[in-house]
C-alpha cells in the first residue's frame, strides 16, 4: 500500500456527501428504495469492500446522520457555507480534509448510485494505492450515436458527431463511447486541495452498464426500485430461498380494528390481495404461518386461510424459534413480517424480514424492508413480492460472491 504523511500507510477514506436539502425529492438520501435507505446501500458497499480506512457521511442533517451511523459510518457535521444548493462537491470535500488531516486518499462516492459493488471499490482502491495513480473515477460505455445541436432560430444542419450516417454501425461491430456515470471519484489529498477531483495520473474504472444506476437521472423511482433489485448489492452472507414466512396477524393480514357487534361477536377486515399474497407464496413452495397475541381461533378458522396458526401466543420470539428448529431451517431461510414492539426480536431474528408502512417506530427499525402499504390493506401481498424479487437474486448473489473472491485474489497477488 502506497505510503502516507511520515511514510505510514496511506488513509484512504469513503467520503458520502449527503446534504439535507433537495431541489427535487425532499430528504432523498434516506428516502426508502427497496426497503432501505438510499445512502444505505452504497454505505453497504463501502463496508463490504473492506478496503476503506474509515467511512464518513458528510451531512447537515439530523436524521441523515442516524441512518448513516446506522450503516456502519462516522458522520461529519458539515459547515451551513457548504449546505448551500450552489456548495460544490469539491467544496465539502475541501472541508472535510480540512478537519481529518490523518486523510491522504478520498473516495468520493455518490449516495445517488445504488447499484455499486464492493468488488468495484476493491479494483479502485488498487489502482489509486498499489498502481501510483493520483485520481481514479467511474464510466460507464455507451452506444449512443451524437448529432450537433441546433439552436431555434439558426439557419444550419446539424451534423454527425461521432458516427458516419453512410456507414452506420452495428452495435456489435462499435465499441461505444465511455461517459462519467457518477458513481465514484477517488483522488489524492494534493490534487483535491488544488481543486481538482480528476488529475495527474489519471484512470476511469468501467463499471457494468447494469450497475450504472444513477438516482439523479433515473426520476422514476419505482423504476429505479426495480433496477435495484435486479442487479443492486444486498451483503456478504449468501441469500438462501426462504422456506417460511411467520405473519403477525393483527396489524398485518389485518388492519388492528376489532369491530364488535351488539351480540359480542368480534369482526375484523383484511385485504383479497393479502389472501393472493398467501397462496402465491403456498404455490412457490414457501410455508406461510401465522402467529397472534390474542385468541383469533374463530377469525382464522372463518377466513380459511389453511395456514399452521399459533394464538396467544405471550412469547413470539419462543415460537418462531421452535417452529424454525422443527422444520430444520437455517434463520436465513425464515421470513417474518410484523408490525409492533412483540415483533422486534423475530424481527431482528428472521433471515428476511418487513413491517407495514404503519407499524410501530421501533419494528420500523429492526426491519429489513417498509412496506408501503399498511397494515390489512396489501403489505402481505407487497412483501410476498419482496421475497419472490429477492428469490430471483440468489443466483445473481452467488455470482457476486464469485467476483468479489476473484477480486480479492488479483488483488493479493499483485
Amino acid at each position: 500500500m502506497e505510503a502516507g504523511a511520515g511514510g505510514s500507510r496511506a488513509h484512504l477514506a469513503a467520503l458520502v456527501l449527503a446534504r439535507g436539502g433537495s431541489k427535487g425529492i425532499r430528504l432523498k438520501n434516506i428516502k426508502l428504495l427497496a426497503g432501505v435507505p438510499l445512502i444505505g446501500w452504497v454505505l453497504r458497499a463501502a463496508v463490504d469492500a473492506g478496503v476503506f480506512h474509515s467511512i464518513w457521511v458528510s451531512t447537515d442533517h439530523d436524521e441523515i446522520e442516524k441512518v448513516a451511523k446506522q450503516f456502519g459510518a462516522q458522520v461529519h457535521r458539515r459547515s451551513p457555507e457548504v449546505s448551500q444548493d450552489s456548495s460544490t462537491s469539491l467544496e465539502a470535500i475541501k472541508e472535510f480534509l480540512h478537519h481529518h488531516h490523518e486523510v491522504d486518499i478520498v473516495g468520493n462516492i455518490q449516495a445517488t448510485s445504488p447499484c455499486l459493488h464492493p468488488s468495484d471499490l476493491i479494483k479502485v482502491a488498487d489502482l489509486i494505492q498499489r498502481e501510483g495513480f493520483d485520481s481514479v473515477f467511474s464510466v460507464v460505455r455507451r452506444h449512443q450515436f451524437r448529432w450537433s445541436e441546433v439552436k431555434k432560430g439558426e439557419n444550419k444542419m446539424t451534423e454527425p458527431q461521432n458516427l458516419n450516417p453512410a456507414k452506420r454501425y452495428r452495435r456489435q461491430d462499435w465499441p461505444g463511447e465511455l461517459y462519467e456515470n457518477g458513481s465514484f471519484y477517488f483522488a489524492k489529498r494534493h490534487l483535491i486541495e488544488k481543486g481538482y477531483l480528476q488529475g495527474g495520473k489519471m484512470a476511469y474504472y468501467e463499471m457494468r452498464a447494469e450497475h450504472s444506476v444513477d438516482i439523479d437521472i433515473d426520476i422514476d423511482w419505482p423504476i429505479a426500485e426495480q433496477r435495484v433489485l435486479s442487479f443492486g448489492y444486498f451483503g456478504k452472507e449468501p441469500l438462501k430461498e426462504v422456506k417460511l414466512l411467520v405473519c403477525s396477524i393483527d396489524g398485518c393480514l389485518t388492519n388492528g380494528r376489532i369491530y364488535v357487534t351488539e351480540d359480542q361477536k368480534e369482526m375484523v377486515s383484511y385485504d383479497y390481495r393479502d389472501i393472493v399474497g398467501i397462496d402465491l407464496l403456498k404455490k412457490r413452495g414457501i410455508q406461510v404461518r401465522l402467529i397472534s397475541e390474542r385468541d383469533c381461533s374463530k377469525t382464522l378458522s372463518a377466513m380459511q386461510l389453511g395456514c399452521i396458526a399459533k394464538v396467544s401466543a405471550t412469547n413470539k420470539l419462543q415460537v418462531l424459534e421452535d417452529w424454525q428448529k422443527d422444520m430444520g431451517l437455517n434463520w436465513k431461510e425464515v421470513a417474518y413480517l410484523g408490525n409492533e414492539e412483540s415483533d422486534v426480536e423475530c424481527l431482528k431474528k428472521a433471515g428476511m424480514s418487513g413491517v407495514p408502512a404503519d407499524a410501530c417506530a421501533l419494528a420500523q427499525k429492526a426491519a429489513g424492508y417498509i412496506c408501503k402499504s399498511n397494515g390489512g390493506c396489501g403489505a402481505v401481498r407487497e412483501f410476498a413480492e419482496h421475497i419472490f424479487l429477492l428469490l430471483e437474486k440468489v443466483n445473481s448473489a452467488r455470482k457476486q460472491k464469485e467476483e468479489m473472491s476473484s477480486a480479492g485474489k488479483e488483488m493479493g497477488g499483485k
